[in-house]
This record gives C-alpha cells, structure tokens and sequence, in this order.
C-alpha cells in the first residue's frame, strides 16, 4: 500500500507543459522552419522553365549567387540599385513616421495636458492599419492619377496636370505617404505603452524639481524608451525590407519610372512568378534578403543599446 501511494506521489505533469506548447513547434518547423531550409537548399541549384520544358534542378553551387551580383548591360547590379531602392522609400516613411508618432505618444501620455477622448483618437488613429495596403494603394493611384481629383484641382487652378507616377521622387513620396499613414497608428501606440510603462513617480519627481518638458523628454523619457524605440525600429526596418503590395500597384508592377519604385519582394517576385518561373535564383535572392535583413537589424540594435555595465574609457591623462 505505501508503494502504491509512493508511486502516485511521484508521478510528474511536467509533459502537459510539453505537449501544451508542441502546436507552436509543429507548425514552426512545418510552415517556416523546413521552407527557409529549403529555400537555402534550392538556391544552389539550377531550376527554372524554358517554354513548357523545365531545366534542372541541377546542382550549380554559388553560380545562382554570382549571377545576382553581375552588373547589367548598362553595368548596374540590380541587386544594390533595388535595396537602394526600398531603403529611400522606407526612410522616406519611417523617419516622419516615428517623429510624428513619438510627439502624439507624449500628448497623449502627458500628465500635464489630460487629453480627453484618448480612446476615440486610438481607435481613430489605428484605422488605416486595418485596410488593405493594396486599397490604400488603388486609392492615392486614383487621386493622383493624370485625370484624378489632385490634378483637376491643379488644372481648375490654372495649372499643368502633373504625372507623379511619372517622376521618380513624387512616385516615391507617394509610396513613402501610404506606409506613413498606414502604420502611424500602430507605432503611436506601441510608444504610448512604453510611456505608460515608466515609473509615473518620476515624471512627479521632475515636476516638483522643476524641470521642463524639453528636460522631462530627454532625461526621462527617452532613455526609458529606448528598449520600445529599438523595437519599434527594426520591425519597420523588417517591413521595410519586405515592402511590396504598394509599390507593386503604384509601380506599374514594373518600377516605374525607370525601375525606381521597383523593391527587393518586386524584384524576387519577378524570378519566382515570371514566365521563367526561376527557382534557383528566387532562392538565392530570399537568401541575400534574409542576411541583408538581419545584418541592418544586429547593426541598429547596436547602434542604439549600450551596455550600462561596461566601462567607459577615458583618454590618457585624465584622472
């Protein structure tokens, strides 16, 4: 009988907590894990169409990868010319987007103002996020087309219709606008709750001490918001990288003008669902992505954390 009870007591649940968290594995290893292995495997191989007659897949080694970075006729790598690309565009959107989300995140945050209605301008504010980028695209196509409402207004004005798809800084400031105004929202949001995760006795502290606004933003909030700030940073950056469906639709699907919208995706997409349908290239360029992607990623995140622990030299002669 103490045997039977000595074995009851010793029985361990610790395999529920395993089998409670094997869905998450499962689907990790089946839907992203085994793709992105496969991928790095396919992009050694030469696999691609010709007509109705399928090359390969033939083992060629780094040949997929040194294609990639052969200059053109006119002796541009189109690799580099298409990151430069989508690094203007997300530059162009994420810079005003981040300032403008940080200055409504402190109004909104702000013991001293008391904005009212702060649940109705999130909600307003988080809208844009939940409409397809691809409507939000057909839409400033419409408005800014050649016989659209922008250019009625200009030619009612006395003006010349202007073709801003047509022109390479205009197509990109468009394309930089609806990322801004899509994703504003969310970024406001996530900067609000770093704000309302510092200690409020602080913002008090500062208060009573007399410090300003200006000092209270640079002193307290923004070196407690740093872990947000990079957060927040290398997500856009990821989307960044991945931008597609609004310059797809604001580029012709081509890059217009002159292959200047066209984005690393774009340019993927044109290997992996051209007539060629080319495997082998579409592989090495995910895995040119991904690295490009996580090297910008490891260099803002050292950019902006500093290890508090670790002394700080000074120069020769200082005491």
């Amino acid at each position: 009988m103490e045997n039977e009870v000595k074995k009851h007591k010793s029985i361990s649940y610790a395999k529920w907590g395993y089998i409670f968290i094997a869905p998450f594995f499962i689907v990790y290893i089946v839907f992203q894990l085994i793709p992105l292995l496969s991928t790095f495997y396919y992009s050694f191989f030469e696999s691609y169409r010709v007509g109705t007659q399928t090359v390969g897949p033939n083992f060629v080694g780094f040949e997929n990868y040194a294609s990639l970075f052969a200059p053109d006729r006119s002796g541009t790598i189109l690799i580099f010319k298409y990151l430069g690309n989508t690094m203007i565009m997300w530059i162009l959107g994420a810079v005003p987007q981040l300032l403008f989300s940080l200055v409504l995140a402190v109004i909104y945050t702000s013991s001293r103002l008391k904005i009212k209605g702060q649940r109705f301008f999130k909600t307003v504010m988080y809208m844009p996020n939940l409409i397809m980028a691809a409507a939000f695209a057909m839409l400033f196509f419409q408005l800014f087309g050649n016989i659209g409402p922008i250019n009625q207004i200009i030619s009612s004005n006395g003006g010349e219709t202007v073709q801003f798809f047509n022109q390479v800084w205009t197509a990109r400031g468009i394309i930089a606008f609806i990322n801004f105004l899509m994703w504003f929202g969310n970024t406001t949001i996530l900067l609000m709750a770093g704000i309302m995760g510092i200690d409020q006795s602080l913002f008090e502290a500062a208060e009573i001490d007399g410090a300003t606004s200006w000092q209270v933003f640079w002193k307290i909030t923004m070196p407690l918001l740093a872990p947000i700030m990079v957060y927040v940073i290398i997500t856009s950056l990821i989307g960044g990288l991945q931008m597609y469906d609004v310059p797809q639709i604001i580029g012709y699907s081509t890059g217009a003008p002159g292959g200047s919208t066209m984005t690393l995706i774009m340019y993927l997409n044109n290997y992996l669902n051209g007539p060629s349908r080319n495997l082998g290239m579409s592989g090495a360029l995910s895995v040119m992505i991904f690295i490009i992607t996580g090297v910008l990623s490891v260099i803002v995140y050292k950019s902006m954390v500093t290890n508090p622990d670790k002394p700080k030299k000074t120069k020769k002669g200082a005491k």
